[in-house]
């Protein structure tokens, strides 16, 4: 009989009920020793394959939930997803300096810190209903709910408090549309992708919509309404979902499988291929688009010519012949891709607004124009007297 200890596949011969008791606990210990280096190791295994009997004065015993002193920052990261959570805060700034308005400092750090707070609270609702199938994945089988680190309630209120403190500093410190915004993916991601994942191949493209909104709240946030501009954006991180996270779920097609989750590369291999070679074709075309529509000035689409050309032949390889190698250098790459891709959105804008909002120049002027222009066509038709005033 084959158990997993770790990611080492161990062979052992279970005899007694002792053995596998013993086995549990090499397993528990092995999660626990990675963040208390005082946990008694693993019972040693012979090189016959059995378990040797430990003392039971040697059996430290892990009470599920534990806490360990001093790691509560850390297991709050974990619960949010730290990386993810950054991604999604550092596409919502680059929304907002691509927003044609005025750089206002105290709108982008309520905009910034609401935005991290609602993705937070959604990552921790998802590992909440997730528990069960994480347990089976190895690459999601040390999170902090399953291994114990938290409690359940702990999670959920850690998330309801979150949501609430960053909802409202979105709709009191910004506006109400960027608040809308949030609340809307915190409620897609929860509500609807989380449960779709082990129901149809859907969630991937409902994942992708929940990647796509944060520029639009940063673009919302800075000019209060969204124009072609912010859903350039929002199209470009919508498409590059799909060679990102197809890439990353080909090497992960046994976790997945076993958990029960319906993605496309366990169900559709074809369609998982195509459709990473679709979209990152599709992301070559709205960059061009981009100055077009005022976004960008037209050296934005030579210099990421390029770029999404590398892209699209990664994923063209990965389509070709699909396996771990080409998987993963289109994986990487995607990792370096989009901000790469953002850097040059804001560094060829093509307009920078730093004091007043885009176009209030030309309004004050139009206005002041028209104020003068209809004291001028007051005076021809009153006296003298009465159109100067007094003097």
């Amino acid at each position: 009989m084959i158990l997993f200890k770790g990611i080492r596949r161990v062979q052992s011969q279970l005899r007694t009920p002792v053995d596998l008791v013993l086995i549990r606990y090499s397993t528990a210990a092995t999660i626990a020793s990675q963040d208390n280096r005082d946990v008694i190791p693993a019972p040693p295994i012979s090189q016959a394959g059995k378990v040797q009997h430990l003392p039971d004065s040697q059996i430290t015993w892990m009470p599920s939930p534990y806490t360990m002193p001093g790691k509560t920052l850390s297991q709050y990261k974990k619960l949010s997803k730290f990386r993810l959570t950054s991604l999604v805060v550092i596409t919502t700034m680059g929304g907002y300096a691509m927003a044609p308005a005025a750089f206002d400092p105290t709108t982008f750090a309520m905009c910034t810190l609401g935005t991290g707070l609602v993705s937070a609270a959604a990552n921790a609702i998802n590992q909440y209903h997730e528990v069960p199938f994480d347990s089976q994945m190895s690459r999601t089988k040390n999170r902090v709910l399953v291994t114990g680190q938290m409690t359940p309630l702990h999670a959920v209120t850690f998330a309801a408090v979150s949501a609430t403190a960053g909802l409202s500093m979105l709709y009191f410190g910004v506006n109400g549309l960027t608040a809308a915004l949030g609340a809307g993916n915190l409620f897609l991601y929860t509500t609807i992708y989380t449960p779709m994942k082990r129901i149809s191949i859907v969630n991937t493209w409902v994942g992708s919509i929940v990647g796509a909104i944060p520029p639009l709240m940063g673009w919302a946030g800075c000019a209060g309404t969204l124009d072609a501009g912010a859903m350039i954006l929002a199209g470009v991180l919508y498409a590059w979902q799909f060679p990102h996270f197809n890439a990353l779920s080909w090497n992960l097609r046994p976790d997945y499988s076993r958990a029960g989750y319906r993605m496309m590369a366990v169900t559709n291999p074809g369609l998982c291929r195509r459709t990473a070679l679709r979209y990152s074709v599709a992301i070559a075309g709205l960059s061009a688009m981009a100055p077009v529509l005022d976004v960008t000035n037209y050296w934005f689409a030579l210099e990421t010519l390029p770029l999404n050309a590398y892209f699209a032949y990664l994923a063209y390889k990965f389509y070709e012949k699909s396996d771990s190698g080409s998987s993963r250098k289109l994986f990487r790459f995607s990792l370096i891709h989009l901000p790469a891709l953002m850097l040059l959105f804001l560094a060829n804008k093509k307009e920078w607004y730093f004091s007043k909002p885009a176009g209030e120049e030309n309004k004050k002027e139009s206005t002041y124009s028209a104020i003068k222009h209809s004291a001028s066509s007051l005076g021809n038709v009153l006296p003298v007297a009465v159109a100067e005033g007094p003097r």
